[in-house]
Formats: structure tokens, C-alpha cells, sequence
């Protein structure tokens, strides 16, 4: 039994889909899968039920996914620990975040790619969804993200910043000088909405209280930066986090009256694992 075959247990576990996990571990699913049975052959243990429409874990699979993550977080503390008493900062980090963060977190990475030459940087952008996952799996030291409505198990979150659900148009547009604005005056204008998934969209849909289906949604789309590029270039809004607004000098907010929901901008560590000396620089400079 391989170490690098329980990391493809966990991860195909968290997911419950080869395709989407060989995608994860950038293996192609023919391996994966080999890998995974060539594990259930030396345990004599079937560990996943398959068929054509979903996967699902056997009474083995989910007595050997508890103890494989504990076999998978005890090698790496194994060797982050030499390597930090060795080296000081230095080796591989690996980070996950949401696009949504890019523009804020851009500036630290380069910053401390700079005061730490010897650490190589590995940044990974994903959804909030595949990014847990991917830390359960243990493939990244953290993630940055805006914190969920539902807390990930054995993860602990460390917020570093704040963010407002708000009205984000292009300066110059009719609406931008007001102090705030109702659903009632954004009927006549053009909506662009984050897309299913998107924490933006769940925090709205969460907190809206009112019947929305007046406004005159006209695209969603799960991309944040092509959000901001159509409001740049057009008189449309959005209701998205003021985050958006560390990317793009020429759009301004303005508050949506009746919401006031607050986003939290974390740091997300799975708290089995042991924090390198690397990522808790990082996350020191991020705040």
C-alpha cells in the first residue's frame, strides 16, 4: 500500500466521482482507477461501489477514510517539520483561493515570493466546493476564501477581512452618486448576477428577503472577472461582494437598502494538519 494511493482514495472519497477527482490529481481517470483497484486488491476490500450514475463508499471504503487521512496528514507532518527545523522557509506552498480574491491576494504573493526566495509558490484557483475538497484531500497548505454558510468539517477559518454585498456599477453611471439604492430603482437597468455556486450568489439568496423576480437579470456567469468586465463597458449592475472593487479602479458601489450582510475573507486550514512555517508567514502578511 502507497501513500500516493491513499491520497487517491481520499480524493476520489471527497468527491465521489473519478472523473472529477483524476482532474483534481492531474492523472488520467484509466490511472486513477487502476490505482484504486490495485489498492482494494492488496486490502481485500472492495472500497467504492460503482455503477453508470454515481459512486458511493463501502462500509470498508468509509472505515479505511478516516484512517487514511490520519496515515496522509502524519507523512506530511513527518516531512514539513525536518524540512522547516532544516531549512527555515523554504520548500513548496500550496495555495488554493476563489478568482474572487485574485486582485487582493496578488500583491502578497508577489511580496512574498520576493522576501522568501527559497519557498516555491503553487496557486491554485477553484470554486469554493472543489477547493475544500482539495484541502481535505490534503493537496493544499490553505485556502482563501470568503467564509460558507455551512462550515467544512475539521476545517478551522481565520478571517482576515471584510466584504459587503452591494450595487457594483461603472463610475459615471447614473446610479453611482446615490447613497443608496432599493430593488425598486434598479428596474429599469440591465442585471448581471454571479452564477449558481458562486458565494456572492448564495449570500444573496440567502439574505434577500424580498421577491426579486421583477429585476431584469439578463446574464449569469460564474466568472467574477467577466462580471467586472461587462459592467465596465456597458450601464448594466450587479449585486456582488465589494471585493470586486480591489480589481477595477473604474467601478464603484453603492449599498443595497434593507441588506446588510457582511463577508468574511478567510483563511481556511484543515485542522488536522500541521501549518508549515512557510504558510503561516504567508498568512501573517496577508493580514
Amino acid at each position: 500500500m502507497e501513500l500516493r494511493q491513499l491520497h487517491y482514495f481520499v480524493t476520489v472519497a471527497g468527491t465521489l466521482n473519478f472523473s472529477k477527482a483524476a482532474r483534481i490529481l492531474f492523472i488520467t481517470q484509466g490511472t486513477l482507477s487502476q490505482q484504486i483497484q490495485q489498492l482494494e486488491a492488496e486490502l481485500g476490500h472492495e472500497l467504492f461501489v460503482r455503477n453508470s450514475h454515481k459512486v458511493e463508499l463501502t462500509d470498508s471504503g468509509m472505515e479505511l477514510l478516516p484512517l487514511a487521512r490520519e496515515t496522509i496528514a502524519a507523512s506530511d507532518h513527518c516531512l514539513e517539520r525536518m524540512r522547516d527545523l532544516k531549512q527555515g522557509l523554504s520548500g513548496t506552498l500550496n495555495i488554493g483561493m476563489t478568482q474572487s480574491f485574485a486582485g487582493l491576494v496578488n500583491p502578497v504573493i508577489r511580496k512574498f515570493a520576493i522576501q522568501n526566495p527559497m519557498v516555491k509558490l503553487n496557486v491554485m484557483y477553484e470554486s469554493a466546493t472543489g477547493l475544500h475538497e482539495m484541502l481535505q484531500a490534503g493537496m493544499l497548505d490553505f485556502i482563501i476564501a470568503f467564509k460558507p454558510a455551512a462550515m467544512y468539517e475539521n476545517v478551522v477559518s481565520e478571517p482576515f477581512m471584510e466584504s459587503q454585498l452591494a450595487v457594483v456599477m461603472r463610475q459615471g453611471h447614473a446610479l453611482a452618486k446615490r447613497e443608496s439604492l432599493s430593488f425598486n430603482d434598479l428596474a429599469g437597468y440591465s442585471i448581471v448576477l454571479p452564477g449558481n455556486g458562486m458565494q456572492s450568489r448564495k449570500a444573496f439568496e440567502k439574505y434577500v428577503n424580498v421577491d426579486t423576480s421583477a429585476l431584469n437579470v439578463r446574464i449569469e456567469i460564474t466568472d467574477p472577472m467577466a462580471i467586472l468586465s461587462i459592467l465596465e463597458g456597458t450601464n448594466m449592475v450587479s449585486i456582488i461582494s465589494t471585493l470586486a472593487l480591489h480589481y477595477n479602479p473604474h467601478l464603484v458601489s453603492v449599498p443595497l437598502e434593507g441588506m446588510n450582510r457582511t463577508m468574511l475573507g478567510c483563511v481556511h486550514w484543515l485542522q488536522s494538519s500541521y501549518r508549515k512555517k512557510a504558510a503561516q508567514a504567508f498568512a501573517e502578511m496577508l493580514k
